[in-house]
């Protein structure tokens, strides 16, 4: 039983863990970021690591090499339950318990079929104090993309929108519209390099001709841009094919277009994309696809068709409402059914960015 000033200290612990966690937000994926910090019975911290880079030790493994023989009879604070299976690395509870470990603190199960509880199990058949819950609701916030990826096979979603101040999402007669400010592009462009994959319909592309690259921003592995475009209607011409370099370019389309379009097929084969054919009209599906590639999470970035289409299917997990004062007077309506007064909608969090307001909402919490 834990008293309540060793459950303080297990939380301060806690919370250096995630900190280097945090680290490999643009390194780990498709891993999870996974922070350890190793505490000595006097309460000295001997050792520290993060997961860095995915395929390489993980975080356990680097806060044990921190440690050396400081980490016998200390505690092991850990944002993942240790794992327990052989993948490109070695099982991390087999030198935890070696090291001479008294007790380890686990922030969260390991959701990953291969893990699901069983090397907390292996510690404690060994004589390892296991603790585990601390800080668990962080702990699966700062791994959403992995948690939602291996309990539901697709990944996280993100659901993104630039609002004027009176309801447009675009200009009348299409082309590119600005109206989010520089603090909101800023924070954007840092969204996207913390997730795997961008996405947009055809009628975005269309209208916008966008890049989907990531500016101002850094991240180590290729980004996924994904067309969703059932038709084949995707521009050889369009910006987007002179951006290979930032990573792969997937469109989504049908069987029907690709046995009606080889032609477009080849085309896009050609400018190092590729076509890849999905149920019509199925998000879900064009999802699983993605979640095969290893793409943990997607930005969803328009148009309001692609929006309302991935709402009704049940795949939205948080909505990002850039909230502009500008007002266009006219032009494209943004309306989702089901999240209509997005201020009100309950655990909506709400940050200044600039001149603009962030709306962002965990759909997962208030389903």
């Amino acid at each position: 039983m834990v008293n309540e000033r060793q459950r303080l200290v297990d939380i301060a612990h806690m919370r250096e863990a995630l900190a280097l966690a945090a680290r490999g937000r643009t390194t780990v994926s498709p891993n999870p970021m996974v922070g350890c910090v190793i505490v000595a019975p006097d309460g000295a911290c001997v050792g520290r690591g993060a997961h860095e880079r995915a395929g390489e030790a993980h975080a356990e493994v680097h806060a044990l090499r921190d440690a050396g023989a400081r980490a016998r009879g200390a505690t092991m604070y850990v944002t993942l339950e240790p794992c327990c299976h052989t993948g490109r690395t070695g099982p991390c509870v087999v030198p935890t318990v070696d090291a001479g470990i008294a007790r380890v603190v686990a922030a969260v199960e390991d959701p990953n079929p291969l893990v699901a509880g069983q090397g907390l199990a292996f510690l404690r058949q060994r004589g390892v104090e296991v603790t585990v819950g601390v800080l668990e609701a962080e702990a699966r916030r700062l791994n959403e993309a992995f948690f939602t990826s291996v309990t539901l096979r697709r990944p996280h979603v993100t659901l993104k929108v630039a609002l004027s101040a009176d309801g447009f999402i675009a200009k009348a007669g299409g082309g590119p519209t600005a109206i989010s400010g520089r603090e909101s592009l800023k924070h954007a462009h840092v969204y996207r390099s913390h997730v795997d994959g961008l996405a947009v319909g055809i009628g975005t592309l269309l209208a916008d001709d966008p890049r989907l690259t990531v500016r101002g921003a850094y991240r180590s592995r290729p980004l996924m841009r994904v067309i969703f475009d059932s038709g084949l209607r995707t521009p050889l011409s369009a910006r987007i094919w002179q951006t290979r370099v930032a990573g792969p370019i997937l469109v989504v389309t049908t069987e029907a277009a690709v046995t009606a379009r080889p032609d477009i097929v080849a085309a896009v084969a050609e400018r190092g994309g590729e076509c890849v054919a999905c149920a019509p009209h199925d998000v879900a599906d064009a999802l699983a696809a993605l979640d095969r590639r290893q793409v943990r999470s997607i930005v969803l970035e328009g148009g309001a068709l692609m929006h309302q289409a991935a709402w009704d299917a049940g795949v939205v997990d948080r909505v990002h409402l850039y909230q502009s004062p500008r007002r266009l007077g006219n032009g494209v309506r943004w309306t989702l059914d089901g999240l209509r007064d997005l201020a009100a909608w309950p655990d909506a969090e709400q940050q200044s960015l600039g001149p603009d307001t962030l709306i962002d909402i965990d759909v997962h919490r208030t389903r």
